[in-house]
């Protein structure tokens, strides 16, 4: 198995905020059951992906379980609205904090950017690719969104696959980044469901959405989201002017 680390992987209140925001749930009244075995289940995913699971995520999963333990036993009559008693509460002041914490590093990321529009040093010559890259991506996107599509990938191909083959892998991370750029550098845009359709096997399939995120980390591509169906993504290039701003 490839083991990859990214530095830039969000942490566990970045995953509960995804699910907050993906689900419409309520942060002030947040069904703990339900976002407990959520958490539970990506956290597996991690795992089966030999992803580096940091310590946070476990200690998370704990103090999910014991809120959810405290959520069980009888509670005093309220009048629902959030306060100190609730085993919530803890939790819900965490998370409210580190999102004025992340709007705030995204204004501070747009001053960025224009600051690098107006003055920016490096190589200066456009990269020539066989297809430019289009369209802005979808800042919005997360690791997890990521991690969504490629679960249901799976599940598809289980679906399909009634034996279960032994078989060693013959492909490497830096076999399928080269693949996929070549992809994207001859047909442009493509949609992450139906390029790892296309590659027939699991194992395959886990080492090319490796390379993704390899390439994701390295800043080589783009994701862009398909408005109607959140798990539906697409891959595409990094536009040469963006290119030429992270230099």
């Amino acid at each position: 198995m490839y083991r990859v680390q990214l530095k830039n992987f969000e942490g566990p209140l970045d995953l509960l905020l995804f699910f907050i925001k993906r689900d419409e749930l309520d942060i002030y009244d947040i069904p703990i059951s339900y976002i407990t075995n959520q958490f539970l289940e990506y956290i597996g995913l991690m795992e089966e992906l030999d992803l580096d699971v940091a310590s946070e995520f476990i200690l998370m999963a704990s103090m999910l379980m014991s809120i959810k333990a405290k959520m069980m036993l009888p509670q005093e009559e309220s009048d629902d609205k959030l306060d100190e008693h609730d085993p919530r509460y803890e939790l819900v002041q965490q998370l409210l904090e580190y999102k004025r914490y992340k709007e705030m590093a995204a204004k501070m990321e747009d001053i960025e950017e224009e600051a690098q529009k107006k003055r920016f040093r490096g190589y200066h010559q456009a990269d020539q690719v066989e297809k430019q890259a289009s369209g802005e991506a979808l800042q919005d996107v997360t690791m997890f969104d990521l991690m969504t599509a490629f679960k249901k990938v799976l599940t598809d191909i289980k679906r399909q696959e009634a034996v279960h083959h032994v078989e060693k892998i013959e492909h490497s991370i830096e076999d399928q980044t080269e693949y996929v750029l070549e992809r994207l550098q001859q047909e442009g845009r493509t949609s992450f469901y139906d390029f790892c359709m296309e590659l027939e096997t699991r194992a395959k399939i886990v080492v090319t959405f490796l390379a993704v995120l390899e390439m994701l980390k390295e800043r080589q591509i783009n994701l862009y989201v398909d408005d109607d169906d959140p798990t539906s993504f697409y891959l595409d290039l990094k536009p040469v002017d963006e290119i030429i701003g992270t230099n």
